[in-house]
């Protein structure tokens, strides 16, 4: 069972509030779901949407056709009345909104949509989009908002101004009786998330004045009842950093990686452990929002010497801002963690959109050469575990960890089964830690790894700067210093190839004896996973999880005796079948590809294999998504 469903309207009137409400509902229900919403780079008034599917079986994407559309304003009608293939709940009093009167439309869109209007006999109206959709098997279901919202307003003796915030309960709760679930899980969702009693009897009558306006189409029964979290990519990447013990966090605000950092502010107080004696006792986690993002590194490196676990969190524009103080961590080989959002580029791009062009970048980021480890997360699970393993692994290696999270995942929900965290498999790795030095004490000592005893500030004598140094940390230019302190730093990375398993580096998933290899990263791995489970193409799967040191051996291996071996990613370049050249020699054979900024679908990634694997096609370009 898979249910795809959308709720839309203007940005700032409550959208995801409901969408979380009605996706909590659901999940309290025992279903599956996962959720995504898109929005524009403004503040309010654009068009804003939340796309939810819903299924009795573990659910990592979201579709381009919508069982159930939920509208109030004629712009979503208009932008996604061609999508819908079962319901759409839409504002009786929008039914005669012109498209050339919807000012906050892009007029690209608002004229592409009126061609397709005009070509197909329909006037440019919501009423010529809705007559068009029930001419393809649509159920309209028309929605008088305005009296719910008066009704409301009269009985709690309110202004309808304070009342009108009901009409997203209105919304959900016809969709949730569409479902024929039992009413007392969404019930239970609204009280959980409006704490004033004013908000919770208002929408309370509003539940009651829409539940019988529709019957149940799809009867569904409450299912499992296992243990599970419904989180979103930042939340879950906040939840690892708390639960991996960092102990500072600094950033400057930029979407959609503050979200991050304000949920760690809103958690700060913990249980700490001392790093030496593993004594505990409470604490608090210090965020501190900087006055820029090279601000914010540098705070975040300072911190890492004094021996707490410190990180920061950062989109594209932000971190391009960064990259000189990750060279001073790199230089002094400073434990940091870089969480970096990545978003649409260049320069401000689509700040509110999703793009996997920054690969490349952050693995060479930097003048000079310095090892750099870099994740990349694949789901809310992953998000999570590689939080914890990027502090991890910033200790053991002493040096700067990137952590790539795509706006997809970081704004995307997801019900996680407890299981998929594995918490019993968690610990806290610090590397060579010394309680103290004495005066021969050298902070940059030359070891056979690369990897020096590292004291925190305070607990010895110790000397750091921008400039090449040599062991004690003091300035220094001599050839031969120069030369041992280069490859002193370069090891690590060499030394970290071999001890990270290159199996832990990647996953795979599908037949492993299939002809066709498809080579994946980040967010689209969810959706070739459900492409996997739900059709008949034949693949196997591999995910990179780390990309800085490179797998390079395990994914030689995997393409050898391939037919097609395809990238997919969300770049035009074709990052990774660059990466995968440069490292193993090998070529990759074909590619999907999509840069306009919105998530990969799994209807659409479904088409465009069948155009590589059967059709032959070398290269395909997708442009799914409003």
């Amino acid at each position: 069972m898979r249910l795809s469903w959308v709720i839309g309207g203007a940005q700032g009137t409550g959208i995801d509030t409901a969408a979380n409400i009605f996706g909590n509902a659901v999940a309290s229900a025992g279903y599956y779901i996962y959720g995504n919403r898109e929005y524009y780079s403004n503040i309010k008034g654009r068009h804003s949407y939340f796309s939810l599917t819903i299924s009795d079986k573990r659910v990592r994407s979201n579709t381009q056709k919508i069982d159930i559309l939920v509208s109030f304003d004629a712009e979503t009608v208009f932008q996604h009345f061609y999508d819908v293939k079962d319901i759409l709940i839409y504002n009786k009093a929008v039914e005669t909104t012109k498209i050339d009167t919807v000012q906050s439309m892009e007029p690209e869109l608002a004229e592409r949509i009126k061609d397709f209007l005009t070509k197909q006999g329909y006037e440019a109206t919501v009423k010529g989009a809705l007559e068009y959709a029930s001419k393809n098997n649509v159920t309209l279901i028309p929605v008088n908002y305005d009296e719910i919202a008066k009704k409301v307003a009269d009985e709690m003796k309110v202004p309808l101004s304070v009342a009108e915030r009901v009409k997203n309960i209105v919304g959900i709760t016809i969709s949730y009786r569409l479902l024929g679930l039992d009413i007392n899980y969404l019930t239970e969702a609204i009280n959980s998330t409006f704490k004033q009693d004013l908000y919770r009897k208002m929408n309370e009558l509003a539940v009651k004045d829409s539940y019988d306006i529709v019957e149940s189409r799809y009867n569904l029964k409450p299912t499992s009842k296992e243990r599970r979290f419904w989180l979103d990519g930042n939340t879950a990447v906040a939840i690892g950093k708390i639960y991996g013990g960092v102990r500072f966090q600094s950033y400057y605000p930029i979407t959609p990686a503050s979200d991050e950092s304000v949920y760690i502010e809103a958690h700060q107080d913990v249980l700490m452990e001392d790093p030496i004696t593993g004594d505990k006792k409470k604490g608090t986690i210090v965020v501190v929002q900087a006055e820029d993002e090279l601000a914010a590194i540098n705070m975040a490196s300072g911190a890492a010497l004094t021996g707490v676990r410190a990180a920061t969190a950062t989109s594209g524009p932000g971190f391009s801002l960064m990259v000189e103080g990750m060279g001073w961590a790199g230089m002094n080989e400073v434990p940091v963690v870089i969480t970096y959002y990545i978003r649409g580029g260049p320069s401000t791009g689509l700040p509110t959109r999703t793009a996997q062009s920054d690969l490349i970048f952050p693995i060479f980021a930097g003048h000079g050469e310095f090892p750099k480890i870099v994740l990349a997360s694949g789901d809310h699970a992953e998000a999570f575990k590689d939080a914890i393993w990027a502090l991890n692994l910033a200790e053991k290696y002493q040096t700067p960890v990137i952590h790539l999270v795509e706006k997809t995942l970081a704004n995307s929900y997801s019900t996680i089964p407890y299981e998929e965290l594995e918490l019993d498999k968690l610990k806290a790795e610090r590397g060579k830690i010394v309680e103290s030095g004495d005066i021969s004490y050298k902070r940059f000592k030359f070891t056979d790894d690369g990897i020096s005893p590292r004291a925190f500030l305070g607990k010895a004598t110790m000397y750091y700067t921008g400039d090449e140094h040599n062991e004690e940390g003091h300035i220094s230019e001599d050839v031969v210093n120069r030369t041992l302190m280069y490859e002193k730093r370069m090891k690590k990375l060499e030394v970290a190839d071999r001890e990270i398993p290159e199996e832990s580096r990647v996953k795979i998933y599908g037949d492993l004896n299939s002809r066709n290899l498809i080579i994946t990263w980040g967010a689209p791995t969810g959706v070739l996973r459900d492409v996997l489970e739900e059709s008949n193409i034949d693949f196997t799967l591999l995910q990179i999880r780390m990309f800085s040191p490179f797998p390079k051996n395990l994914v030689s291996k995997l393409m050898e005796g391939r037919d097609r071996i395809i990238t997919v990613e969300g770049n035009y370049l074709a990052q990774t079948s660059l990466l995968v050249k440069m490292y193993t020699g090998k070529d990759v054979t074909n590619s999907i590809l999509k840069w306009n900024g919105r998530p990969f679908l799994r209807d659409e990634l479904e088409e465009a294999l069948i155009k590589v694997i059967k059709e032959g096609e070398k290269k395909v370009v997708l442009n799914g998504g409003i």
